[in-house]
């Protein structure tokens, strides 16, 4: 099994409003990719830290295998929701992938 775990800061510029909003819509996209992509197992989006986190979300993602991360990364459900939910709301991202 390989884990695959993002963190997620969100732009400045946007509102705490906009933030709420923007988690939301986060979460829904990515956590509604499951069933649809191949060989991944688990996919769950953390939204609410505790006041030490630097982060704003947190992507925790299992695939069976490597070769199921990669096809998940060029998958087109995946990229619709990267592009157009995920990338214009972050300002920056971390990941780490590793096997279980």
């Amino acid at each position: 099994m390989v884990k695959h775990v993002i963190l997620w800061q969100l732009k400045d510029e946007l509102t705490e409003e906009e933030k709420k909003a923007a988690k939301a819509d986060i979460k829904a996209g990515l956590e509604g990719l499951a069933g649809q992509i191949p060989g991944l197992v688990t996919i769950k989006v953390i939204t609410e830290g505790l006041d030490s986190s630097n982060a704003d979300l947190m992507l925790d993602s299992l695939f069976e295998d490597e070769a199921s991360l990669k096809g998940y990364a060029v998958h087109p459900a995946h990229v619709t929701v990267a592009t157009g939910v995920v990338r214009p709301k972050v300002k920056n991202r971390v990941c780490m992938d590793y096997e279980e």
